[in-house]
This record gives structure tokens, C-alpha cells and sequence, in this order.
């Protein structure tokens, strides 16, 4: 295809009219238009300068609708207009590229994006393959026009892209937003609260769907421009009076029980409009907080933590004065779910029972018992469509019947090329060969690393010289950072542990199991070799739950962080394996990398 004609206008009324009379395709032709603040180069460079502004839309008269925004309080301090001209584009085309251009913008990082999130689209049309092949041409006319700061690669692979509220929703994520909204909006009329629960196994998005959520009801309530009036999108319905008013003043947390990606996701709302970074918090800061919050949406709910030794004695007490604040007395028995439900009239769980990790974590009583209420309250959701790992058939599934602790595994058929598709699952059997390969992967596609189960100890915790995983000779680091590690320079050659890749997306992941998983080839069960697992937390017991609740239950804990590794992997996973008995059942079932 040709490039893409690239308009650029001023946006005043004087420029745009006269811009009309040009070519008549300026008012009668799809097209596709960027809207930005352009403050000046001098103004931009100063530490305290806040981000600029843009918007991205389309219409079939591009001069009309860009007068429009004159009227839009939102909109009048844009200054420029860059308009995409094409004789092959159609409407449907325009929508797809729209909602490509948005996501690449917010993923950019150069500016807040002012666009609703309920309008990305993801649909299927004629060519399609042919125009988004052209879509990064279009790409990369912008760049060299100064609207992009970083190419495709860097964009995508960044955690503002991956964890942007600009997403375009799969079916069963968007009837469960749909369904969601209907319910609140309608207990928010009758007054009374509600619990609901989205489960999902690694890759269905459910973060995704939290971050979406966030947006969304931000942008209700936020939505007092006329051109919202008129909206064809996917919940337009809800950008109607009557909907906005019920959350005027309305608070809503965004609760992350992991460090690292919460860091990641305040980041995001940081640069989103009608966000802001103090809205993603911790269970101790929605339990500690003195407002009730009117809604609480908890990603990786099963994460929450009940009564434990805390990582510090600071927090012990903290979780103490909590409890005691909340329910007028030290009850032991309460957990961070009781903190949730305590501080706010509607909650939103996120989770998925099988990443549980540690002792400290939600016992899978209470899980379960939050699964059954909200399933009798019909609130509870299921998000079943894959959007990470590119394989031909449930690879998700196929990782937890292999690591499954429950039941003897008897010999089968390795996977085939068919049945994996483009998806590349290898076993090595070296350690050095799948370092090697990680570091190609990661020159080609960048993304990729090293990550391990906690069977080593962490030695050079705090930069102390050395290191930690020793190999068949090959000598490795854990994580140098707690927080954004998988992005950080040094990572491609280091090791990442669970609790720096839990709810991360990487496109290859080399997977280290250590000694701390093994086989019994008479039982033919997974077996957990305890004096090989070194995450301190991970090996506490609880007195409330008893001394043996550890030992009962680490086999569990094991598997499921492997689990978890396994299927970090968009593009592909590779794994070696240290236990010898447990390498020979895995090698009858995955292919072997030469």
C-alpha cells in the first residue's frame, strides 16, 4: 500500500474552514484524526511540566467534527490537528485504526489521552490483515512527525500499553462489564450493596477487566460534554442522565496485594484522565482509610492476606489496629477480605484460586465461600478466552493437569507441532543452551526472560556482590529490583522469582524449576522437597491454622507458583528442570528443544 496522507491543521475555527475547501474529501470521507495540545519545545523540557494533551477520533467529515470539538470544555486547549487521509479507507477500517492509534498513545506515554475507553474496538472486516499491516506505516509517519516518542516494539512491551484501560474487551469480558454495570447501577438506585466475583485462569484478562472497570466509571461519572450524548459504543447506554448522577462523589479503590504490579498500574492511572495513582492501594490502605469507599474492585483477590506474620513488626501491629478499628476488637479471625467488605458498600474480586502462593494468603475455604455467595446472588462472572498465550489448544489447562498435586501421573504423548500451533514450548536439558536462547528472544522480540520458584536463596538481596542459583556451572542472579524488575536494564540476566512476574505478561519465558519440586516414579505424584524452598514467608506456619498448615499445604503452594510461571509466556515457554525423575515425565510430554 501507498502512505497514508497526513493533514496537519490548526485547530481553530479559521484554520479548519479553510482547510474544508481544499478537497472535498476534507468533508466527505472517512478518515482518521489526532488532536493534540503541542505546548511549545521550551515548555515541554522543564522537570515539573505536566504531560500534554490528545485526543484520537474518526468521521466521515473530518472538518465537521473537528469544529465540534470547539465547543467541548475538554478539547479547547488542543492546538493542532493531524488528519489521515486515505482513498482506501472505510468506516470500519477508521474504527480499527482509531482504536489502534489510542492504544499506541496511551502505551507511549508522551500524552494523557483524553478518549473514553468504552470505544475501542476489536472487530473483524474485509482485509483486515492488509490494513493493519498498514496501520504501522501509519505508525511511523506519526513517529517522524513528532506525535510518537518510542517505536512499536518499545510500546507494546511496556507495561503503560499492556496495562492501559484502552483495551479492546473480549465477548466474555464485555457481557461481564455490561452485566457488572447493569447490577450496580441498579443497586445504587434501590440502596443497597453488593458483592461480585470474576473468576479466570492466568491470561483471561482479569486485570484487564479491573483497570477497564476503573475507567469506565470514571468516565460516567465524568461525562458532562454534549458529545457524549451522542455516542455509538459499546455502553453509550450508560453515558445518559440518570446514570452519571448516581456517581457524583462516588469514591472508588483499585486494591493490588502485589508490590510490583502495583507500582506498574499507579503508574498508569497517573497518566490517565480522570485517574489518579492514590486510587490503587493496598488492602492495609483501604482497611486503614477514614472514608467508606463506594466501591472497592481487589485484583488477585486470592492474594489478600488473613491473619499472619506480616513482613514487618510495624505491620503486624498495623494489621492489629485494623481489625480492632473495624470490628471493636482484635478478632484473629478476621482477614483482609473482612477489611474489604467492612470499608466499602460494593466490592468487586477479582481471582483465581489456583495462584495462591503463600500460607498467608485467603485459605481456599474462604474463597470458596465468596465464589458460592456470589453465585447465588448470580453475581459471580467467568472469563474463559485466552488473550496471552498463543497456542493451539488449552495450554493453561494442559499446565495445571501437568502440575497437578491431586492425582498419579501416568505416561502420555508428547504435545505435537499441531496441537501447539505458532506457540513454542521447548524442555532443555541446559540450563546455558535455554539462557542462550532467552537472550535471542529477547534481541528479536524483546520481553524475555529467566524466572525460577524460590528453591534457592537470596544471598545478594540488596546488591551484595555474588550469587544465587548455581546450575551445571551456570551461576545466576535473583531480581536486582523488587518492583518494575521485568523491564528494568539488568533483567534479561537475571532471574525473576513469582513475586516479581505474578500478574506480568512476558513473550518468552525461560522457566527454571528447582529442587524444591521433584517425582516419585512408585507413586507417580508430584513431590515437594522442603529443605529446597526458601521463601521465609512461605514456610511460616500460623498458629490459628495449626503447625502442620505449611507441611499440608506446600506441595500446593509449589505447584501453583510454577503454574503460574508457566504460563507467563505469550509467544512461547521453555523450562529445564533440576529434579532428574521429574525431567524424564516431563520430557514424555513436552517437546525437547535441540
Amino acid at each position: 500500500m501507498t502512505p497514508s496522507e497526513i493533514h496537519r491543521v490548526g485547530f481553530t475555527p479559521e484554520a479548519v474552514t479553510e482547510w474544508a475547501l481544499l478537497d472535498p474529501r476534507h468533508v466527505n470521507w472517512p478518515v482518521v484524526y489526532v488532536l493534540e495540545e503541542a505546548r511549545s519545545s521550551s515548555s515541554r523540557g522543564t522537570s515539573n511540566a505536566k504531560l500534554e494533551d490528545a485526543y484520537v477520533g474518526e468521521s466521515l467529515s473530518a472538518s465537521g467534527r473537528i469544529k465540534q470539538h470547539f465547543g467541548s470544555p475538554e478539547k479547547r486547549h488542543l492546538r493542532s490537528a493531524r488528519v489521515i487521509l486515505d482513498d482506501r479507507f472505510n468506516k470500519s477500517v477508521c474504527l480499527d485504526l482509531e482504536s489502534y492509534l489510542i492504544r499506541m498513545l496511551a502505551g507511549d506515554g508522551k500524552y494523557r489521552v483524553l478518549n473514553r475507553n468504552d470505544g475501542i474496538t476489536d472487530a473483524d472486516y474485509f482485509d483486515r490483515h492488509n490494513y493493519r499491516e498498514h496501520f504501522r506505516d501509519v505508525f511511523n509517519q506519526l513517529k517522524d512527525d513528532g506525535v510518537f516518542s518510542r517505536g512499536i516494539r518499545e510500546i507494546e512491551n511496556s507495561d503503560l500499553f499492556k496495562l492501559s484501560p484502552f483495551k479492546a474487551l473480549t465477548p466474555d469480558q464485555a457481557i461481564a462489564v455490561e452485566d457488572i454495570l447493569e447490577g450496580l447501577f441498579a443497586d445504587l438506585a434501590a440502596g443497597i450493596p453488593s458483592t461480585i466475583v470474576i473468576q479466570g485462569a492466568p491470561g483471561t484478562g482479569k486485570t484487564v477487566i479491573a483497570i477497564y472497570l476503573v475507567k469506565l466509571l470514571a468516565d460516567i461519572r465524568d461525562s458532562t460534554d454534549v458529545e457524549d450524548l451522542d455516542s455509538d459504543t459499546m455502553f453509550s447506554e450508560f453515558f445518559v442522565p440518570g446514570y452519571r448522577e448516581r456517581l457524583a462523589n462516588f469514591r472508588i479503590g483499585l486494591v493490588v496485594p502485589q508490590q510490583s504490579l502495583r507500582a506498574s498500574i499507579r503508574n498508569v492511572f497517573g497518566k490517565t484522565p480522570g485517574l489518579r495513582s492514590d486510587m490503587v492501594m493496598t488492602a492495609f490502605e483501604a482497611g486503614s482509610s477514614d472514608k467508606e469507599f463506594d466501591l472497592l474492585i481487589v485484583d488477585e483477590s486470592h492474594r489478600l492476606n488473613q491473619r499472619a506474620n506480616q513482613p514487618s513488626a510495624s505491620q503486624n501491629a498495623r494489621f492489629k489496629a485494623i481489625t480492632q478499628k473495624l470490628f471493636f476488637s482484635d478478632d484473629k479471625t478476621k482477614t483482609q477480605l473482612d477489611w474489604i467488605r467492612a470499608r466499602s458498600k460494593h466490592q468487586i474480586f477479582l481471582l483465581d484460586a489456583d495462584q495462591s502462593v503463600r500460607p498467608a494468603d485467603l485459605q481456599l475455604s474462604a474463597v470458596t465461600a465468596l465464589v458460592n455467595e456470589a453465585t447465588l446472588a448470580t453475581r459471580n462472572y467467568r472469563l474463559e478466552s485466552q488473550m496471552r498465550v498463543r497456542a493451539g489448544f488449552d495450554y493453561v489447562g494442559f499446565v495445571r493437569h501437568t502440575l497437578s498435586a491431586k492425582i498419579p501421573h501416568r505416561s502420555g504423548t508428547r504435545l505435537s507441532s499441531v496441537q501447539l500451533g505458532e506457540y513454542d514450548l521447548r524442555l532443555f536439558d541446559s540450563i546455558a543452551k535455554m539462557q542462550s536462547e532467552i537472550r535471542h528472544r529477547d534481541a528479536e522480540f524483546g520481553l524475555s526472560r529467566l524466572i525460577a520458584g524460590y528453591a534457592w536463596k537470596w544471598t545478594t538481596k540488596g546488591g551484595k556482590p555474588g550469587y544465587d542459583i548455581d546450575v551445571d556451572g551456570v551461576q545466576l542472579r535473583w531480581n536486582g529490583k523488587q518492583t518494575d524488575w521485568i523491564a528494568s536494564p539488568n533483567a534479561v540476566d537475571e532471574v525473576g522469582s513469582i513475586h516479581t512476574v505474578q500478574g506480568y505478561d512476558l513473550n518468552y519465558a525461560g522457566v527454571i524449576i528447582g529442587p524444591d519440586l521433584g517425582f516419585d516414579t512408585d507413586t507417580r505424584r508430584l513431590v515437594v522437597n522442603r529443605s529446597s524452598y526458601f521463601d521465609v514467608k512461605g514456610m511460616e506456619n500460623n498458629a490459628l491454622l495449626g503447625n502442620t498448615y505449611v507441611s499440608d499445604n506446600l506441595l500446593r503452594f509449589v505447584t501453583n507458583i510454577y503454574s503460574v510461571l508457566l504460563t507467563r509466556g505469550i509467544r512461547g515457554t521453555y523450562l529445564y528442570v533440576c529434579d532428574p525423575a521429574l525431567r524424564i515425565y516431563l520430557s514424555e510430554l513436552i517437546p525437547l528443544a535441540h
